[in-house]
């Protein structure tokens, strides 16, 4: 019997379902991992913003980290929304000698604008992105982290997304260390329920990467399945709708 590959998801929970934990566990069951959560915080939020924020301890993110690598161990794992600095610190501590591909989403603006990272949070993914196989900032966080010279400068692995770009094609630009990038272009799907696209993106490259999936085929197959699911969009909501998970087969 094949066993699925074990991806977990260390990120927060979105109540409408369409990014965050939720997004990830639809996107990794999809395409064939078993999902495992480490929760950050919750989140009140729908496609129009994000109401409310409880960020959960750091002890009970580590504790839920351990849990999940003591008993069914792990073999690929995705970071989306940390909540705050202590957080991101303790899962720095818990990742960084596990020995596995792991996906950083730096999450710091919900597609409906809504700020999900403060400052010094922001300062805290330092680590985490010289622990990361891949860090994927949209083009907004990829500004905020310095822009290309800065993470080129300190080594870093990255696809800078160019969903959040202005124009008619969107170019996503894989930038490997002392390699020339990688860039793949498309036409822009031309749609306002984007909701979870980043999220959506990070958890199915771990997933195909759990699977043992070279990275840049990773990307590709990861960006396909974004595709399908943006095209598959229910038309849920008033704002910036989830997409369709459910019709990618």
């Amino acid at each position: 019997m094949n066993q699925p590959p074990r991806i977990l998801s260390i990120a927060g929970s979105d109540s409408s379902g369409g990014a965050g934990i939720q997004a990830d566990i639809k996107t990794i069951t999809l395409l064939g991992g078993y999902a495992m959560t480490a929760i950050t915080a919750i989140t009140a939020q729908n496609t129009t913003g994000v109401t409310d924020v409880v960020a959960l301890s750091a002890q009970m993110v580590a504790a839920q980290i351990d849990a999940c690598v003591s008993d069914i161990g792990v073999d690929a794992v995705k970071i989306g929304m940390l909540g705050s600095p202590e957080i991101a610190s303790v899962v720095a501590d818990r990742l960084e000698n596990l020995g596995v591909p792991i996906i950083f989403d730096p999450v710091m603006v919900s597609t409906a604008g809504s700020v999900l990272a403060d400052d010094a949070t922001i300062a805290a993914f330092e680590r985490l992105m010289g622990i990361a196989c891949l860090t994927t900032p949209n083009f907004n966080e990829l500004a905020a982290l310095g822009g290309d010279a800065a993470l080129t400068a300190k080594g870093v692995a990255y696809i800078a997304k160019g969903g959040d770009a202005p124009g008619d094609v969107v170019e996503d630009r894989l930038v490997l260390p002392g390699q020339e990038p990688v860039i793949w272009t498309a036409p822009r799907v031309e749609t306002r329920h984007t909701h979870g696209t980043g999220c959506t993106l990070s958890s199915a490259i771990a997933t195909f990467l759990g699977q043992g999936a070279p990275l840049a085929e990773a990307i590709e197959d990861a960006r396909d399945f974004v595709r399908a699911a943006l095209l598959a969009a229910p038309g849920f909501g008033e704002g910036h709708g989830p997409m369709g998970h459910h019709a990618v087969r």
